[in-house]
């Protein structure tokens, strides 16, 4: 009799065990793989980082002028150079939103990233999807002068602009990124740039697709080589405004703050005017240099 209710407990414990075993193993949750990159912009263009919520990241860009200007000692006394202070705050886990200023053209710009697949350590989603868009407006005065107090003619270049719409700009890009390991991390970034208005003569180049290339390097746990290069898919017609932009660069980081200094020949910092607007050659003097700065704060 004692051993049949040995068996008895035997066969009652079994299933009860299988599905607590079962019951643990389908509540395991997929780990997200570390953040292909340490800071939310990688040189000119977004990378796929998110923050966690409730964290605002606080920016600094600057561009100097470029290095073959005369008495500007490589650019940093040059007079075209662009800076750009910009908040952003991360709503969700998932969703950030931002609002900059620059210099050039005295743009403010809204922005939003969204993060809509997260690579996994399992390798179950090998790579991170990202959205990031913006729209620019172009604050310049409607009373702009030559130098002798004439006006200027309406010019969406030179302003004032012949309707208030003519000031909007507009920036869509797709951030597929990948960690490959604790060094090497690499995205592609497609991309589209609108303007609704364009100088005159360049009807019909309202659009341009484009695509970024960017990496990271890792030489030690603070710093890495970062490099991006943005080259247009659509081709205008005046070859000026076809050219690629290529940038080059160092980035030391800590928990909360990182700083960005590189080559590039982007000077407008703004991804629509870089992609649409964008004449310097990287290869025929048109190289400047740059740094990007960030603060992060949790709450």
């Amino acid at each position: 009799m004692k051993n049949y209710k040995i068996l008895l407990f035997v066969f009652l414990i079994i299933p009860v065990l299988c599905f607590s075993q079962k019951k643990a193993k389908d509540s395991i949750v997929e780990k997200p793989a570390r953040p292909a990159f340490e800071s939310a912009t990688l040189i000119d263009n977004a990378s796929n980082v998110l923050f966690n919520k409730n964290t605002l990241e606080v920016m600094m860009q600057h561009r100097f002028g470029l290095i073959e200007e005369k008495n500007s000692l490589a650019g940093i006394y040059g007079a075209n150079s662009n800076i750009r202070i910009a908040l952003s705050y991360a709503v969700l886990d998932w969703v950030t939103v931002g609002y900059g200023i620059t210099k050039k053209n005295r743009m403010s710009d809204f922005n939003l990233k969204v993060g809509l697949l997260q690579q996994t350590r399992s390798g179950s989603i090998p790579v991170n999807i990202s959205y990031f868009g913006n729209i620019a407006i172009d604050g310049r005065s409607f009373d702009t002068k030559y130098p002798n107090g004439d006006f200027i003619p309406p010019d969406a270049n030179n302003g004032p602009f012949l309707k208030k719409q003519d000031r909007y700009s507009y920036f869509h890009q797709l951030i597929i990124a990948k960690r490959f390991n604790s060094k090497v991390s690499l995205q592609i970034a497609p991309s589209l740039s609108h303007f609704n208005a364009v100088n005159y003569g360049y009807d019909g180049e309202h659009d341009r697709f484009s695509i970024a290339f960017g990496g990271r390097y890792k030489v030690s746990p603070q710093t890495a080589l970062i490099w991006d290069i943005s080259t247009p898919v659509t081709q205008f017609n005046d070859d000026k405004y076809n050219i690629t932009g290529f940038s080059f660069g160092a980035e030391f980081s800590t928990s909360a703050h990182t700083f960005q200094i590189f080559m590039t020949n982007f000077n407008s910092i703004l991804p629509q005017f870089n992609y649409m607007k964008n004449t310097n050659d990287f290869l025929n003097g048109g190289t400047l240099f740059g740094f990007n700065i960030t603060r992060n704060y949790n709450f």
